[in-house]
């Protein structure tokens, strides 16, 4: 919501983090945590952002990535195969795995999900005015250690062995940028909008990941060098795709902003 000319920065950044938390945004914290591991499972499978017969991570990296606990993730998974959408195999090859033929569109709660399109749009356009301004400061004033841990996490990335290990690098990295900003209050407001937006993502091909990681690579290469400009174009690029790339565009087939 757009700020009137009298209105102070500081009043507009509340506003920002009480429109976060309106009504309109509350549809998945109805569901249960279960439910909301269940239904972001299942959407990568009908999306086939999981392709029939891979292998999911360990328990406990897709508990770090969906932020929820081990014991609720052995459940959904448990249960993913009980509808098919999921098998579990034993041996040295085993372990759980996308079932060969998918049962498709079998989760309910994966429908609150589908019904939260605008507000997903809406939080993609938070996070792009601001991830612009933090990029666009971090090149003006990052110090060299700020700059060799978004190093660290860009190699990190490149070496995740599966989409939950990446995804949980990906948070500290976007953070980490936040932080090289300098401003303290922008750490708390920007964090708060791209946790709210992470509550939204699905498991992605570990190769369309390590993509989205040369736009890392080349925004910590701008930064580095001190130009403000490119470093927030990078940023930006890189943001509005979401537009796109997540379910609310690849189920919907619409254009990026």
């Amino acid at each position: 919501m757009a700020g009137t000319p009298n209105e102070s920065a500081p009043a507009r950044a509340e506003e920002t983090v009480l429109s976060l938390n309106s009504p309109k945004l509350n549809g998945i914290r109805r569901l249960t945590a279960l439910d909301t591991v269940r239904a972001r499972i299942a959407m990568a499978v009908d999306l086939g952002l999981l392709s029939p017969g891979e292998r999911l991570p360990p328990t406990g990296a897709i508990a770090r990535a969906l932020d929820v606990g081990e014991i609720t993730v052995r459940r959904a998974l448990s249960s993913l195969c009980a509808d098919g959408v999921l098998e579990r195999r034993r041996g040295r090859n085993g372990g759980t795995l996308v079932a060969e033929q998918p049962t498709r569109e079998a989760v309910d709660a994966a429908e609150v999900y589908r019904g939260q399109t605008s507000e997903v749009h809406r939080l993609i356009d938070e996070r792009v005015v601001m991830e612009c301004g933090i990029a666009h400061l971090a090149a003006r004033g990052a110090t060299a250690a700020a700059l060799d841990e978004l190093q660290r996490l860009v190699a990190a990335m490149d070496e995740a062995e599966s989409w939950a290990e990446f995804h949980s690098c990906d948070e500290r990295f976007h953070l980490a940028l936040a932080g090289a900003a300098g401003l303290d209050s922008t750490v708390e407001t920007y964090g708060t909008v791209l946790r709210k937006l992470y509550e939204y993502y699905l498991p992605y091909p570990l190769a369309a990941l390590r993509e989205s990681n040369e736009e890392h690579r080349a925004l910590v290469e701008a930064v580095r060098a001190g130009d403000a400009a490119l470093a927030a174009d990078i940023a930006c690029r890189h943001v509005r795709t979401l537009h796109r790339t997540m379910f609310i565009g690849l189920a919907g087939g619409a254009a990026e902003r």
